[in-house]
C-alpha cells in the first residue's frame, strides 16, 4: 500500500495529529507568508507595530473625551481591545481561506488539512507578537500593576488558541465548499466589533444592553484583557467560553471526520 493511500485511510484523530505535530512545515510556511508579504520593505512587519501604535495613540485621547473616562484607565483598555480584536478578526477571516490559499499543496500531494489551519493561525500570531509589545509602554505610562492573577492570561490564551483552531477548521470547510460564506463572515465581524467592548467600557452599558456581553468574542476579550490590566474576569465569562468551546470542538470534530477527504475536490 502506498504512503498516500495509507494516509487517506487514517482515523480522524491520527490525521489531525499528523498535521498538528508537523510544526516544521506549518511554522515555516507561516514565516515565509510574512516574509513575502513585506518583501522589499525596509521596516517589514514593524509596519504592523507602527500602524497599530498610530491608531491607539490617535483614538485614545479622542474616545476618552467622548466617553468622559479618565485617560489612564481608558488607554490600556483601548490598546488591548484593538490589539486583541485585530488578532481575532484576522484569524477568523483568514481561516475562511485557509484551504483555498493552500490549494496548490493539497492538489499536488496528500497533506493533513489541519496543517493549513495551524499555518493560518501562526501567521496571525506572528503579527500579534509585533503588536502586543505596544502595550508595555502604555501599561507603564498608565501605572498598571500586575498581580498574581495575571497568570490567568495563560489558560485564557490557551483557550483562545483552542477555539481559534476549532473555528478555523469549521470555517475552512464551509467556506471552501460555499465561497460566499467568507463575505458573510467578514460582514458579521464588522458588526461584532461594535457589539464587543473594544472601544467602549462594559460598565457604561444600561442593564438590558448587557446581554451583548454574552457574545463569545466579548467574553474571550475580557478573559485576555482583564489579567493584563490587573483585574480578574467574571466567572460567567469563563463558564460561557467553556460551553462555547465544547460546542465548537464538537462541530469541528464532526466536520473534520466527515469532510476532511473531500476538501481537495472543492478547490
Amino acid at each position: 500500500m502506498s504512503q498516500v493511500h495509507s494516509n487517506l485511510h487514517r482515523s480522524a484523530w491520527t490525521d489531525w495529529w499528523e498535521g498538528t505535530r508537523r510544526t516544521d512545515i506549518w511554522w515555516t510556511l507561516a514565516w515565509f507568508d510574512i516574509v513575502l508579504r513585506y518583501r522589499r520593505s525596509m521596516l517589514g512587519p514593524l509596519w504592523l507595530t507602527l500602524s497599530m501604535g498610530a491608531m491607539i495613540g490617535g483614538m485614545g485621547p479622542l474616545y476618552s473625551s467622548l466617553f468622559g473616562t479618565e485617560l489612564t484607565k481608558f488607554f490600556p483598555h483601548l490598546a488591548l481591545g484593538l490589539i486583541f480584536w485585530t488578532t481575532f478578526s484576522s484569524m477568523i477571516t483568514d481561516s475562511c481561506n485557509a484551504f483555498i490559499n493552500s490549494g496548490n499543496y493539497l492538489k499536488q500531494s496528500y497533506f493533513p488539512v489541519s496543517l493549513f489551519v495551524w499555518r493560518s493561525m501562526s501567521r496571525n500570531l506572528i503579527q500579534f507578537a509585533h503588536q502586543i509589545i505596544l502595550y508595555v509602554p502604555v501599561a507603564i505610562w498608565a501605572g498598571v500593576s500586575l498581580k498574581m492573577h495575571a497568570l490567568l492570561f495563560i489558560p485564557a490564551f490557551a483557550l483562545f488558541l483552542l477555539n481559534a483552531h476549532a473555528l478555523g477548521l469549521v470555517l475552512g470547510f464551509i467556506c471552501t465548499r460555499y465561497r460566499d460564506v467568507a463575505q458573510i463572515v467578514i460582514s458579521i465581524m464588522q458588526m461584532l466589533m461594535f457589539l464587543t467592548p473594544v472601544f467602549w467600557l462594559p460598565e457604561n452599558l444600561p442593564d438590558r444592553a448587557k446581554l451583548v456581553l454574552w457574545n463569545p468574542l466579548a467574553q474571550m476579550l475580557d478573559l485576555l484583557r482583564a489579567p493584563l490590566m490587573g483585574g480578574v474576569s467574571d466567572t460567567h465569562n469563563w463558564t460561557g467560553l467553556l460551553i462555547w468551546t465544547v460546542l465548537n470542538l464538537a462541530l469541528a470534530s464532526w466536520l473534520f471526520s466527515r469532510y476532511r477527504r473531500r476538501v481537495v475536490y472543492w478547490l
